[in-house]
């Protein structure tokens, strides 16, 4: 049974003098070693594996819908393209297709059933080092240890995939999503990722993209470590234990994500420094913001709303700059653990208690977040069904008036009137359904 079709070639029609020179001169160029890049066909009963190894530098192999059992190795530069999704099954055994070779790109396909060694590192997509420009895009990934293995290489884009761990793994036994190590230049844009250990893993990555990826019911939905100048924008994470996991890095920018509904924290913000965080939703979480050991951020118009713990901010997290922020219907809008004030002017707090006598917008007296009554909530958490007593609201204002009673808080000279995002109602209580 021949395992191929034919190669197809373009056939041209007769032509003027001037046209057959220029096909003699492409024809030239071929036989030079040049790219022509032929298109083979794969169907039901054949071998990809085999169009692979007859295959030349460029060409595109088409695999027609079917299910396809075998482990693929990708040693030269092609198009891998999946023609009405047909599936390749790893047969739970090693990587399902493992890429060594630049310039490869894979398209259209159900890729699943990779092993499950996490010693191995086993993967549905395995991209070894000096694989460089991979790109994976529009395929599903289902049931695989590892989602995608990235290593050393540069200039990678994986785009608009959908990525399921193995669901009956205990969560610390599976593989992550997308696991990105000593990478340069990742484009990460528009996949879904659930039922993994970390949703996105980063180590060690720098100048990447990650852009409009959907994350849920995962250990955290993106987890970074030692990686700088990197773009986290547009994403959302919800039913996770946390939401982002910023650690030990610096010069990020973490713009207009969602972190809702974590069991932990939305953002956590950890050894980093020379970042920008802003117009971030972190909404309905044990601990909105997470900020420990981190220095010359910049926190800016985020909706920090109706999370159990707005922000816990402590290990020296100073000379931040924060404005602009909403922080509304926190059961506890900051929980600071310092030995002295930190200063965020010009954010709303819905549980602030002053006024505004000229009517320009900023209340006239200070807004502090930590007041001795919150300080003794936190050491002894039976006194928060004593807040409405007459004896905590007495201790309250006693504290304001005696600076010896006074703990360390955020201070807010300026705080706003007004909330500044227009849409924090829909936060409120219940999370909107995630876009289908």
């Amino acid at each position: 049974m021949a395992l191929l079709t034919p190669r197809t070639r373009a056939r041209r029609a007769p032509a003027a003098g001037w046209l057959r020179a220029v096909a003699q001169i492409g024809m030239l160029a071929c036989l030079a070693g040049q790219a022509c890049a032929d298109i083979l066909t794969v169907r039901p009963g054949q071998s990809i594996g085999a169009a692979i190894a007859q295959a030349r530098a460029g060409d595109e192999i088409r695999v027609e819908r079917g299910l396809y059992r075998e482990n693929l190795r990708i040693d030269k530069p092609l198009t891998l393209k999946g023609i009405d999704r047909p599936t390749l099954s790893g047969g739970l055994e090693g990587d399902t297709i493992r890429v060594t070779a630049t310039d490869v790109t894979i398209e259209g396909i159900i890729v699943r059933d990779s092993g499950g060694d996490l010693v191995a590192q086993n993967a549905g997509i395995y991209i070894q080092p000096g694989a460089d420009r991979a790109a994976v895009r529009d395929c599903d990934l289902t049931y695989n240890l590892f989602g995608l293995w990235i290593e050393k290489v540069k200039d990678v884009e994986i785009r608009n995939n959908l990525i399921t761990g193995k669901r009956d793994y205990q969560s610390a036994s599976r593989g992550n999503g997308i696991q990105l190590y000593n990478t340069r230049g990742a484009r990460i844009i528009g996949n879904r990722i659930s039922f993994v250990r970390d949703g996105i893993y980063v180590d060690v990555s720098h100048h990447a993209t990650f852009l409009n990826n959907r994350i849920h019911d995962s250990r955290y939905g993106t987890h970074y470590m030692n990686s700088y100048y990197n773009l986290w924008e547009g994403n959302e994470s919800y039913r996770n234990r946390g939401g982002l996991a910023l650690m030990e890095v610096r010069n990020q920018v973490v713009r207009n994500n969602r972190a809702w509904g974590n069991s932990d924290h939305g953002i956590m913000l950890r050894t980093i420094q020379d970042s920008v965080i802003e117009g971030n939703v972190v909404a309905g979480n044990n601990r909105g913001f997470f900020i420990y050991d981190a220095e010359y951020n910049t926190l800016r118009n985020n909706l920090v709303m109706d999370n159990t713990v707005g922000v816990h901010l402590w290990a020296g997290s100073y000379r931040n700059q924060a404005e602009g922020n909403d922080f509304i219907l926190n059961r506890t809008q900051i929980k600071y653990v310092a030995t002295r004030d930190e200063v965020w002017p010009g954010n709303y707090w819905s549980n602030y208690v002053g006024w505004d006598r000229n009517g320009d917008g900023i209340g006239d007296v200070p807004y502090e977040a930590n007041d001795m009554v919150d300080y003794l909530s936190w050491r002894h958490p039976m006194m928060k069904l004593l807040l409405a007593s007459p004896a905590v609201q007495t201790l309250r204002m006693v504290s304001q008036q005696f600076p010896l009673l006074r703990a360390t808080s955020i201070v807010d000279p300026k705080p706003r009137m007004q909330p500044h995002n227009p849409d924090w109602r829909q936060w409120r209580g219940t999370f909107p359904p995630h876009p289908q």
